[in-house]
């Protein structure tokens, strides 16, 4: 497999995208004017702490509070002073379930947390007690004390001989986990990381103790810098930038940690826009439909809500060459390879449930889940795929940290709420009359102004106008209609002329 990165920098908007053999996979974007935050270390005030949900809420200096779950603290939150180095001891680490979050936390202590998970929606950050300081190899956890080795590191020899290495390296006052980056690198390679995880780490610490709460301790590295050290590896073939600065900027971090590196990062001399030049663009633009087409003719329908993610597949144009067993199980495993790309170019995460074409046979639903399985491996997000149900169900979990690529480069529709659907011309027609009854038996009025968006006057017009004759006569009212494009198609405006008041409010039921 061809794996290449293609970056396309501009002084407002940086996009990041990850090729497999040519086709796009995953995408990161970073605004000038909305910075990720995933990785950044506050000192915050705790200003509620709630024992029924086990929980904190903490004013970090951002719009929105961030929320602290007891179970991403470590025990030692008494104080701050808890992330001393010399505070950390072995013996330290124990079971927290005996006692409740307000044994730990108070209104107004002030603690070290790093988030977690960007605000999504109406929810502020995530944040957790457990920093986690990354390197180009290795990851130091302050106020730790195991050590661990990336499960992507498959061969148990090289495992053995990182976690030698670590037990020799590891400060006393924190743990470390082996990136998968580290996988054949020397003793002397970890020992640099290390000795710079440890040098950053004791500026955060000094940086905490001269400033006052709320207050920004460390910035996680830009996209371009950060994603360069967490994706460009040894299995990455090429990277591909639009930019003669961001080139340099990157090929001087390369310099420092994997110079081996430098020979695969290409300057773009194309003439038209790179994403256009490597088909981004148009994949860009797919990724925002509810329905996805697949190669045979078939196709899936994705679809987000605050609970769940459902994902239904359809056999649609395929009609296959042997038996509808055979036509329904190619139909699903295509769709399998499909939805686990979906997933990681979308970033969709939470509950998802996948609604598979029903399969008779055992061995096709194990096959279909079997591949699913496979493809989700490749995805840098924790991810837990379930067997399939008799109802063709497979239920599986994804780790979501920032908001999906549909919300990022959409917001709801101002006239469904988001909904994807309005009232039909028939509904608004009854709710007009509704509301014309309400008039007549609570108002004195005798003539009445309706306001209605140019669709539903036509319509009104063209279906009802006999029908509004009629209720014209039976309620005793002279109703003047007004076409106002800046209604919405199913908004209703009903205005008393002689007092030129709108009175919609007063008569909604």
């Amino acid at each position: 497999m061809f794996r290449e990165i293609v970056i396309n920098s501009d002084p407002h908007e940086t996009r990041i995208a990850v090729l497999e053999d040519a086709r796009l996979v995953e995408l990161f974007v970073e605004r000038a004017d909305d910075r990720r935050v995933v990785g950044d270390i506050y000192k915050g005030r705790v200003n509620a702490v709630l024992p029924g949900i086990q929980a904190a809420f903490l004013e970090i200096g951002m719009p929105k509070t961030a929320f602290l779950h007891s179970s991403d603290m470590l025990e030692t939150m008494l104080d701050f002073e808890m992330f001393d180095i010399d505070d950390v001891s072995e013996g330290r680490d124990r079971s927290r379930e005996e006692h409740s979050i307000d044994h730990y936390l108070q209104k107004g202590q002030e603690v070290l947390v790093q988030v977690i998970k960007e605000p999504i929606g109406t929810k502020g950050p995530k944040v957790s007690g457990r920093l986690s300081l990354p390197g180009r190899y290795l990851v130091l956890m302050p106020g730790l004390n195991h050590i661990g080795v990336s499960r992507k590191v498959t061969d148990r020899d090289e495992r053995q001989r990182l976690k030698g290495i670590l037990q020799e390296l590891r400060p006393s006052h924190a743990g470390l986990i082996c990136r998968t980056a580290a996988e054949g690198r020397t003793r002397a390679e970890l020992a640099a990381d290390v000795k710079y995880l440890v040098d950053l780490w004791k500026e955060i610490e000094d940086r905490a103790a001269e400033m006052e709460a709320p207050a920004l301790i460390h910035r996680e590295m830009e996209l371009t810098t950060g994603l360069i050290r967490d994706l460009f590896t040894a299995d990455i073939d090429r990277l591909v930038i639009d930019s003669k600065e961001v080139y340099k900027q990157v090929l001087d971090y390369l310099k420092a940690f994997s110079p081996e590196l430098k020979s695969r990062i290409k300057v773009y001399k194309g003439d038209g826009p790179i994403f256009d030049e490597y088909g981004i663009e148009a994949e860009i633009e797919k990724s925002l439909e509810r329905k996805v087409w697949l190669k045979k003719g078939g196709y899936i329908v994705i679809d987000s809500t605050e609970a769940l993610v459902s994902i239904d597949v359809n056999t649609g144009r395929f009609t296959g060459k042997r038996s509808q067993e055979d036509t329904i199980l190619k139909t699903n495993l295509e769709a399998a390879e499909e939805i686990a790309r979906q997933l990681r170019l979308r970033d969709l995460g939470g509950i998802i449930v996948i609604d598979f074409i029903d399969m008779e046979m055992e061995s096709s639903r194990k096959q279909v889940a079997e591949l699913l399985r496979n493809e989700v491996r490749r995805d840098r997000s924790r991810t837990k795929v379930y067997s399939i149900s008799e109802l063709g169900l497979v239920e599986m979990t994804r780790q979501r940290e920032r908001p999906s690529l549909v919300s990022l480069f959409s917001e709801d529709c101002p006239t469904c709420g988001g909904v994807g659907k309005v009232l039909s011309q028939n509904s608004v027609m009854m709710r007009i009359e509704r509301f014309l009854r309400r008039v007549a038996a609570h108002s004195k009025e005798k003539t009445i102004q309706l306001r209605l968006h140019p669709d539903s006057a036509t319509y009104l017009f063209d279906n009802r106008s006999e029908r509004f004759e009629e209720l014209e006569k039976q309620l005793d009212l002279r109703i003047d209609v007004r076409e106002d494009p800046r209604l919405r198609r199913d908004d209703i405006r009903l205005v008393f002329p002689r007092m030129q008041k709108d009175v919609t409010a007063e008569f909604t039921a």
